[in-house]
């Protein structure tokens, strides 16, 4: 008699010792001796042992475990019995009908040696084979619930821009261009001139998390074509200052949430501490921070406007021993790296009012206070050469009374990665892209 009962979870087991449960999940390995079968059955919450002890001729269930493939998804009912020898929470399930519900074939693609491009051919099978990537997507979850919660608190909308443009933004470089019935059409590298327009049509402080685009042939372990982007826009600042108040308060406040929801499991699966930063985070000016590189024997030759990723480790290293903090705001980069409308401090026309967020040495953001005065944009737009006319849409939101604005761009990914220790963003991504993958 099958007992049609509701599914248990794995990690509620304990509390229905004694009584006939089902469990859901898939194979995880088995165990077949000459007088017992031992199946471990995992679900999303954690392993489950079916112990079953062999009836001989006419006995179904032992047919049906003898034959199980190993990753085949399974229903089990049987009885929870204690039994304090069993590793997986001292409970045992002796099954009472074992229903295959979809059969895996074999051999599986792949195994706990796998290297990750293979790994990623297989996504599915990866995340379902290892807590460790499903404890990341458990992550991401509530580090975004809580930036968004911390947004939600200091007044901001949540907007959701278009990710298809008419014309290439900003420079016109790295976009994607895609037939658009009769014309072109291009993905946006970022919603940056959408969320201003959206300050100017009074929304006092927007955020959204939604998809960038970046055509950039870069195959580095931190880039993608496609991410998930945390973009915000205040208005009415005094001064770039105000950002980065607001992204190091979000931060601390996310981080602190992953650490008080997720801190022992990700010390357990990844063997680190989260610990919700102290603010406000160190600042450094550009200038500074390369004098500083330099004394080390960073950039010899003293050509280098930015920095590239040796420096921003170099520069992140030092902070950590000066100041013992992982983060730290880079400020003041040069106008010659920075978009023509980034703001400039008054009588300073070769630095910019921006900054990036390093958090153990990798950029995470990009921000700086907005010029919103239509004849300087008009101006910074024509010592970079660029042409207004496909500009002017956006040019347009600064002719009727804009307001003073800054804001920036996160890139989530990233953060998940450092605060994982991941070795690469493609592990930080569910389906990840980049230059060489459209699959899966």
């Amino acid at each position: 008699m099958i007992h049609t009962t509701s599914r248990v979870l794995v990690s509620d087991l304990r509390q229905h010792v004694g009584q006939t449960v089902s469990i859901s999940g898939w194979v995880n390995t088995h165990r077949l001796q000459r007088k017992m079968q031992f199946i471990l059955v995992r679900d999303h919450t954690g392993t489950a042992q079916v112990t079953h002890k062999r009836g001989g001729d006419g006995d179904a269930i032992e047919v049906e475990l003898e034959h199980l493939a190993i990753e085949s998804a399974v229903r089990i009912t049987g009885r929870v019995v204690d039994n304090p020898i069993v590793k997986l929470g001292g409970l045992e399930i002796i099954p009472e009908s074992v229903e295959v519900v979809n059969r895996a074939e074999g051999p599986l693609p792949i195994d706990e040696h796998t290297g990750l491009e293979q790994r990623l051919d297989w996504r599915f099978l990866d995340v379902r084979r290892r807590p460790a990537a499903q404890l990341l997507f458990a992550v991401q979850t509530t580090l975004e619930q809580a930036m968004r919660e911390y947004a939600y608190g200091q007044g901001c909308t949540e907007m959701h821009t278009p990710k298809l443009m008419g014309t290439a933004s900003e420079s016109g470089a790295e976009v994607f261009k895609l037939g658009y019935f009769d014309r072109s059409a291009y993905l946006a590298q970022s919603p940056q001139f959408f969320k201003q327009m959206a300050i100017s049509a009074g929304v006092d402080r927007v955020f959204e998390i939604g998809p960038v685009f970046r055509a950039e042939p870069s195959f580095t372990s931190r880039h993608a074509t496609e991410f998930t982007g945390v973009d915000v826009e205040l208005a009415w600042i005094t001064d770039v200052e105000d950002v980065m108040a607001f992204e190091e308060q979000m931060l601390a406040h996310a981080i602190a949430r992953v650490a008080e929801v997720h801190g022992e499991s990700i010390q357990e699966t990844y063997g680190l501490e989260v610990v919700a930063p102290t603010t406000p985070f160190p600042r450094i000016t550009m200038a500074e921070a390369q004098k500083v590189l330099r004394a080390k024997g960073w950039d010899p030759e003293g050509m280098k406007e930015d920095l590239d990723p040796e420096g921003e480790r170099g520069i992140a290293a030092h902070m950590r021993e000066q100041v013992g903090h992982e983060f730290v705001f880079i400020t003041h980069y040069p106008t010659s790296i920075r978009p023509f409308y980034h703001m400039r401090p008054a009588g300073q026309p070769d630095v910019t009012l921006s900054f990036d967020l390093l958090w153990k040495g990798l950029e995470v953001t990009t921000g700086a206070q907005r010029e919103h005065r239509y004849d300087v944009l008009l101006k910074q737009a024509a010592e970079k050469g660029m042409s207004t006319e496909p500009l002017q849409d956006y040019l347009n939101a600064f002719r009727f009374g804009c307001p003073p604005h800054g804001g920036l761009g996160m890139g989530l990914g990233r953060v998940l990665m450092v605060m994982l220790g991941l070795d690469s963003i493609r592990e930080a991504t569910f389906l990840f892209r980049g230059p060489n993958r459209l699959t899966p």
